[in-house]
């Protein structure tokens, strides 16, 4: 899925938060976008999703070369966009598989069979090494923060999306469990080639296992540094603040 943010400026009540923002991502593409907390990261990701709180001034959205700026949130997960959480909610008495089935089952013109959930739930749980009894508590409901992230996962796997946004995705996790989730994503891309991938993250971790060929690096809500791994390694080594302040005409 090809993924286009045109000049894209949006507010939330009075404020900018997101100024003249560009961002093109091709099928097949692995992206992440960096910077400090409160420089517009996740605001990103709210305004792809059609969060209301947020105003778009101008600009505009375009998946696949069509603007989804007037999509609701849910009609732009049918197009096979997903959203990783940073913090993914708790429901209480929604059980994780009454809501996987319901979220599969909301994409297709027939039901999923229960042979072939099983089946598919079965071999993600093995893959993503979690306890079948989660499946069967309320949705996120006293979850560690890695069961949480696995069950993020485990709804990407299952709903087979084209362009997969993770945001923090590192946030939270152990060593092992960022791993085994990371191995998951991994495979996700190579068996689904076209599938387009914007990490989120000011941590470098998650780059040991998902190395991005494309890193941007974001201040007061708009991109002022494109590069790639390298640039992600410049910032682990000498900040943001260096960075910013000693940029040498690289790519904006």
């Amino acid at each position: 899925m090809n993924l286009d943010i045109e000049n894209l400026t949006c507010k939330v009540l009075d404020k900018e938060v997101l100024k003249d923002f560009n961002l093109s991502i091709k099928k097949g593409e692995i992206h992440a976008l960096m910077g400090p907390n409160g420089t517009g990261k996740s605001t990103i990701t709210k305004v792809l999703f059609g969060d209301k709180t947020y105003s778009i001034k101008s600009g505009d959205i375009k998946v696949d070369n069509k603007s989804i700026k007037d999509l609701d949130t849910d009609e732009r997960a049918r197009l096979g966009m997903f959203l990783s959480f940073q913090n993914p909610v708790a429901i209480e008495g929604v059980k994780v598989s009454e809501f996987l089935k319901e979220a599969i089952n909301s994409n297709r013109e027939n039901p999923i069979s229960l042979y072939d959930f099983i089946k598919d739930i079965e071999r993600e749980e093995k893959n993503l090494k979690i306890d079948n009894e989660m499946l069967h508590r309320s949705l996120n409901e006293n979850f560690s923060g890695g069961e949480r992230k696995k069950n993020e996962i485990l709804q990407m796997n299952l709903l087979k999306p084209k362009l997969i946004i993770l945001d923090e995705l590192d946030s939270g996790l152990d060593v092992d469990s960022l791993k085994t989730v990371c191995d998951s994503i991994n495979c996700y891309i190579k068996e689904n080639k076209d599938t387009s991938v914007l990490i989120i993250t000011h941590y470098e971790k998650i780059f040991d296992y998902i190395t991005p060929s494309f890193v941007h690096v974001i201040k007061d809500g708009t991109i002022v540094l494109n590069g790639d791994i390298s640039l992600a390694k410049e910032v682990f080594k000498n900040g943001y603040e260096r960075l910013y302040s000693t940029n040498d005409g690289r790519e904006v």
